[in-house]
């Protein structure tokens, strides 16, 4: 059905559905890869080919389950995981189907600690970590809220939006900013100091279901509004600088590489697409359907994307061009 430029790299099977992947976006653990399903979360490390020749194709290796009980709708990795300290530190947050996060720690031995942060009244679409030394979260809903929260629960801030929140990030250097996109095709930038808006960006239409801050050059903003693929330029205009039709039945996902300012992966329907585009060449490398699709997220220091699928997760290498 799809011109599978590129076919599927490598995959690993999961005991359930996937709901939510990501790989820790933070350099000392960006091995690390965290899985959400309709009840737990699955912890794994990936070795890849690409960074260790040895290995052939991809080495994973499952490292623990941590129950949840309930749907994994939001993951989001703390800077403070680390498996090179005594003791190990494994520590990430989750959105469930019950409206609540929950701040997971773990030193993979017998010490395991669940915080249940409460607040939000309606479903939770994203959860980011202060990247800097990971002591707030923020967490945005269906509840016209974005919530920024001590790692112990307080809620220090709570940002009223015109209309469900779906995506926050971080900004990797400067802890005082965050970027919350509305569905509404709204994205605006927050000063944290004073919880006032920086600058917005304005789609021009709606549904916007995804959005993601650039970490290479964060004076870039992509976002998947209706079937299109927007991409900002901060610098330029508040408006996008480059429309492209991407999902014809509609976007659900945007995600930036990690190494990379013009590489952009979405997924999208009709049928679980998953594309990566080069903005720069305008190439589009991967060109694929997959029965299910859910989660999508890119590996710190490789041209690697990750999608999970029917107890399945795909990868798939890129030409880092």
């Amino acid at each position: 059905m799809f011109d599978n430029s590129k076919p599927i790299t490598y995959t690993v099977d999961v005991p359930d559905v996937v709901h939510a992947v990501e790989f820790s976006p933070f350099e000392w653990s960006s091995k690390l890869i965290g899985v959400g399903t309709s009840s737990r979360v699955s912890v794994g490390i990936c070795r890849f080919q690409e960074e260790d020749r040895e290995i052939d194709g991809l080495e994973y290796e499952h490292l623990r389950d941590f129950h949840h009980g309930i749907r994994v709708t939001a993951l989001a990795w703390s800077p403070e995981t680390s498996l090179a300290v005594i003791p190990k530190i494994l520590r990430f947050c989750t959105g469930g189907s019950d409206h609540k996060l929950r701040l997971i720690s773990s030193d993979l031995k017998n010490d395991d600690s669940v915080k249940i942060i409460d607040g939000h009244t309606d479903y939770i679409n994203a959860v980011t970590f202060d990247p800097s030394k990971g002591d707030q979260l923020a967490s945005v809903s269906d509840d016209h809220t974005c919530r920024v929260w001590d790692t112990d629960g307080t809620q220090r801030i709570c940002l009223p939006l015109g209309s469900p929140g779906m995506s926050v990030c971080w900004h990797r250097d400067d802890h005082m900013k965050i970027m919350v996109a509305e569905k509404n095709g709204i994205i605006r930038f927050y000063n944290l100091l004073n919880q006032q808006p920086i600058m917005s960006l304005d789609c021009g239409h709606a549904p916007l279901l995804s959005a993601d801050w650039c970490l290479v050059d964060s004076l870039k903003v992509g976002a998947v509004v209706g079937t299109e693929l927007h991409l900002f330029d901060t610098s330029m205009s508040s408006r996008p600088v480059e429309r492209r039709s991407v999902h014809s039945d509609g976007g659900c996902l945007v995600k930036w590489a990690k190494n990379n300012e013009h590489l952009v992966a979405t997924t999208g329907t009709p049928a679980c697409q998953v594309k990566v585009i080069n903005a720069k060449t305008n190439q589009i490398p991967v060109s694929s359907g997959l029965q299910i699709s859910s989660g999508l997220s890119w590996h710190y220091r490789l041209p690697i994307v990750v999608v999970g699928g029917d107890r399945k997760l795909h990868f798939w290498s890129i030409d880092n061009t």
